[in-house]
């Protein structure tokens, strides 16, 4: 069987480490990664990559110059390649019709539009990014409308990358899901992920049934996350303990323990955008209790990151304005640098609103993406923000290089993410800078509370009583 040549559209999360680890375990297929963000492209082919994944530079580096290239020329890759992947962001959108519920699909769109316009004889297409349920079926209208004699065959073959554990994943994952409708078309596919996948784990269903699983996976797991958070806030009223509780549920073998961990907050960029697609769908065919069902999964995580901002204020004597406040971690969960809808965010932009001196730390974000962040949480819909809110990011947040630079002189300390170097810091240190009373705020229940407490911080932890 002839080896296929592949390109992927997009140079993203899903995009790069993907076709990166194709490419690697596939070293006589052509891996071909377009994209049109010149500066996304230059990432990919220097020593620092857009995407932080543990593991994922010994991949790139194994591939790249090899048989994996990373480049913007879209149109000669789409006309080179027998399978094409379209891995574009797919956001909530923000304007019309669906708004602030459906996926934005205008990236999809116009990757149809151009394959369709730069192919020629028989593609096979893969829906890579999270689309709502029968996207595929506008996707093929599209492509069939060319009028140049090319042929296709439309895919779908979700995703399923845990953020932070990426490059296991995708060596060993549960399972690889590919929808369609032609055998041929999708044994092609199939048949590239043998050459390290058991067949056993090659699932393959109708196009639709691939679609939908994707959103529906997510809001499962998310559903769990927004369950153990809300009897995070029954434990602290009550005494009892949210790790415990999960741990005797968790043991349960119709429940199990994944996904029953308390936070702040759930974030990364599919929890939230799929939930809410996912309502959107279900309120367009009419099952309106089936869609504030899964409604209430992300108004449970709003209340949570909400909850957790109002009890930093509330123990810090009802006022938290000029007071320095060190947040470590802002990325939505440790091993990334991703901080698309991290509970950080939102944590400090109502901080920021009570007037706190926000001082931030985290080890792969980057200032200016901070920043940035933070300027998105305030903007309206048209993404304007106020003079006042621009210069409340200005002179009240600072960005630093080291947890202890960041907790030096501060009243409190949140931890925000969970990066390992912030469970077992060192506390003489930290106390010995910081006003006391010293406040730690543990939105990821990781820290060692009677250290702490025995070093002299009182500890606030999510779903357990107060630690001083």
């Amino acid at each position: 069987m002839n080896s296929p040549r592949i390109c992927c559209i997009g140079a993203g999360y899903v995009g790069g480490p993907t076709m990166a680890m194709i490419a690697k375990q596939c070293p006589e297929i052509s891996v071909h990664v377009v994209d049109l963000n010149q500066a996304r492209i230059d990432r990919w082919n220097s020593n620092d990559l857009p995407v932080y994944e543990p593991g994922l530079d010994e991949v790139v580096q194994e591939a790249r110059g090899r048989n994996l290239t990373f480049s913007t020329n879209v149109r000669e890759a789409i006309h080179e390649s027998d399978i094409i992947f379209i891995a574009v962001n797919t956001p909530t959108k923000s304007f019309g019709v669906g708004a602030g519920r459906a996926a934005n699909l205008e990236f999809i769109e116009k990757c149809a539009r151009t394959i369709a316009e730069c192919s020629s004889g028989h593609k096979v297409v893969v829906e890579k990014s999270t689309l709502p349920v029968r996207t595929a079926e506008a996707v093929k209208r599209i492509l069939e409308s060319s009028g140049n004699g090319a042929t296709f065959d439309v895919l779908s073959n979700p995703e399923f990358l845990a953020e932070g554990t990426a490059v296991q994943d995708l060596l060993h994952p549960d399972r690889i899901l590919i929808g369609g409708e032609s055998a041929s078309a999708v044994e092609k596919l199939a048949a590239v992920y043998a050459r390290w996948i058991p067949r056993d784990r090659i699932l393959t269903t109708n196009l639709w049934s691939s679609e939908l699983s994707k959103l529906t996976a997510n809001a499962f797991l998310a559903q769990r996350v927004s369950s153990i958070n809300a009897i995070s806030a029954l434990c602290e009223a009550t005494g009892a303990d949210v790790d415990e509780v999960a741990k005797a549920i968790g043991t349960d073998s119709r429940i199990g323990p994944k996904f029953l961990k308390a936070s702040v907050g759930f974030g990364g960029s599919c929890f939230q955008k799929d939930i809410l697609n996912l309502v959107y769908l279900c309120e367009h065919f009419g099952l309106r209790e089936v869609a504030e069902y899964w409604e209430q999964v992300v108004k449970m995580n709003d209340y949570q990151k909400r909850r957790f901002s109002t009890r930093m204020v509330r123990t810090m004597f009802n006022t938290v304005s000029d007071k320095r406040i060190a947040v470590l971690g802002f990325a939505f969960k440790k091993d990334t640098n991703d901080t698309r809808e991290s509970a950080a965010i939102h944590v400090c932009r109502d901080l920021l609103e009570e007037r706190a001196k926000i001082a931030i730390y985290d080890p792969r974000v980057p200032e200016s993406q901070i920043r940035e962040e933070l300027r998105l949480s305030f903007a309206d819909a048209m993404g304007r923000i106020s003079d006042h809110h621009a210069k409340l990011i200005e002179t009240n947040v600072t960005v630093h290089a080291s947890l202890y630079e960041a907790t030096e002189k501060s009243h409190a300390v949140a931890v925000l993410t969970e990066w390992d170097e912030f469970r077992n810091f060192d506390a003489g240190r930290v106390l010995q800078s910081m006003f006391r009373p010293a406040f730690v705020f543990d939105g990821r229940n990781i820290v060692d509370r009677k250290q702490l407490t025995e070093a002299g911080f009182e500890v606030h932890s999510i779903g357990r009583a107060t630690s001083h």
